[in-house]
């Protein structure tokens, strides 16, 4: 399972999902094709989910299998 962090790099950097990689929200919009494969399952998420859910609608329709970590970093913290 790839996880994936579209905060700012610099909040990645304060703390982030164990295993999570960084792209921020703009890169992966604009030019998913340099970052996922549509053959693969990607776990996205933000700080609260609004913004993460967006995006996995746009990839989604864009053929992307993606899946919205619900709640985000907030509610995954402490898990």
């Amino acid at each position: 399972m790839m996880v994936i962090d579209i905060r700012d790099y610099s909040q990645y950097l304060k703390g982030h999902l164990k295993g999570a990689i960084s792209i921020p929200f703009s890169l992966l919009y604009i030019s998913p094709n340099q970052y996922l494969e549509k053959d693969k399952t990607y776990h996205i998420y933000c700080d609260t989910g609004v913004r993460s859910s967006l995006l996995v609608r746009h990839l989604n329709l864009q053929g992307y299998h993606c899946v919205n970590l619900d709640g985000g970093y907030v509610k995954h913290l402490f898990k």
